[in-house]
């Protein structure tokens, strides 16, 4: 009896071990492949995928090696900063990730645009990069998933549902285009004259670079008025319009890079948002105990007052904030989707100083701390600290 057959038999975690030992078992293959054609043509080649990358440019040289090295991106990753010191034991890799996805979803690179009031990105229909770029986020999406790195990336599930090839429809975009959605909303529901006083035709609008656009959703769109006879035929184009035509360039780069690195059977075992939360980890409520459970000590012990009311403040935190402090600790504001039980946490003493704020090596989940005075002065420490690194640093 084939269990994955029936993959709504089947728990999230269960469906994760199966996707990392898809994944480990392809990256044994790779290693093997790489050993044996070292042995026979004695030739060395790298039993991992490993990128030297300059900070100062970091897509470019992801890109170009990632491009160079197609047929060996499902080998475990390993990352080397030019000109610095440094074993990848994780940390690298996980920065690696960091940088990377900061730089390519920053609404100044221009290739996404983030609605205020979803806080979601899409594609930007306007975008003058090539095609490389989005085939590269595909690509980091999907080393993401095969490296079990969480990644802080702010697409909706609609992107999801499209990369397994699912329709996609008004109630997908009202997620992260609400009140676009809510006057499409308004416009099917009116029971007065649509024409007169919507004024609208079937044409479509996007902002590029601060000027608005206009394309017409139909020939000759801008001379043919919504009425209330064809306002849904209207609202359908639109829709399509913005999920599917506007970006059909972008996104197919993106499809054809996540594939690349993700095309396996494991695939199959999941629906679009448990990818998601794979992807971008659970928003479901923290376990401040578990995560308390999950922690090592550097420089503290357990029962010391100053972790004793470390732990104290996290409790008492409202939700928001407990996310805040999450996120200055460890890059990402979420947990992986299996729990906080698969979180690795460091507490470490910074020494004898105790005017310094708290810092946080972001790479490797790692908290330092100084020994305060008491609980007030540690909490107001903590909440300088958020609020000066605007969420996190990354060392």
């Amino acid at each position: 009896f084939a269990f994955c057959q029936y993959p709504f038999l089947i728990s999230m975690g269960s469906k994760m071990q199966i996707m990392e030992a898809d994944a480990k078992q392809q990256m044994e293959t790779k290693w093997r492949e790489a050993f044996f054609n070292m042995i026979f043509h004695q030739k060395a080649v790298m039993p991992y995928l490993v990128l030297r990358v300059r900070r100062e440019h970091l897509i470019e040289d992801s890109l170009r090696q990632l491009a160079q090295n197609e047929l060996d991106l499902k080998k475990s990753l390993r990352i080397e900063f030019i000109g610095e010191e440094g074993v990848d034991a994780g940390g690298l890799r996980k920065e690696w990730f960091l940088l990377l996805v900061r730089s390519l979803f920053d609404p100044q690179y221009g290739m996404f645009t983030y609605d205020e009031d979803s806080n979601l990105c899409w594609f930007n229909p306007a975008s003058f990069e090539n095609k490389d770029q989005y085939f590269l986020v595909g690509v980091v999406l999907g080393l993401a998933i095969y490296n079990s790195t969480i990644l802080d990336i702010h697409l909706p599930t609609a992107c999801y549902k499209k990369l397994f090839h699912q329709p996609v429809d008004l109630t997908d975009l009202g997620v992260f285009r609400p009140s676009l959605t809510h006057g499409f909303q308004q416009l099917l529901e009116f029971e007065g004259d649509v024409e007169n006083v919507f004024c609208r035709s079937f044409v479509a609008e996007f902002e590029n670079f601060g000027q608005r656009k206009c394309v017409s959703l139909l020939p000759d769109g801008a001379q043919k008025m919504v009425t209330n006879e064809n306002r849904q035929e209207f609202v359908d184009l639109y829709v399509n319009y913005v999920l599917n035509s506007s970006v059909e360039r972008q996104f197919d780069a993106f499809q054809r890079g996540f594939y690349h690195v993700c095309g396996g059977n494991a695939l199959s075992l999941f629906r679009p948002e448990e990818i998601e939360l794979l992807v971008r980890g659970s928003d479901e409520p923290l376990e401040i105990d578990e995560l308390r459970r999950q922690t090592e000590y550097n420089g503290f012990e357990e029962d010391e007052r100053t972790i004793v009311d470390f732990w104290s403040i996290m409790k008492e935190m409202e939700p928001e904030k407990q996310r805040r402090l999450l996120m200055f600790f460890t890059g990402s504001d979420r947990i992986p989707a299996t729990g906080a039980s698969n979180m690795h946490l460091k507490i470490t003493w910074g020494g004898n100083v105790l005017d310094r704020l708290p810092s946080a090596h972001t790479c490797f989940n790692q908290l330092v701390l100084y020994k305060y005075e008491n609980k007030k002065k540690l909490k107001r420490m903590l909440e300088m600290a958020m609020m000066e690194s605007q969420g996190f640093y990354v060392k």
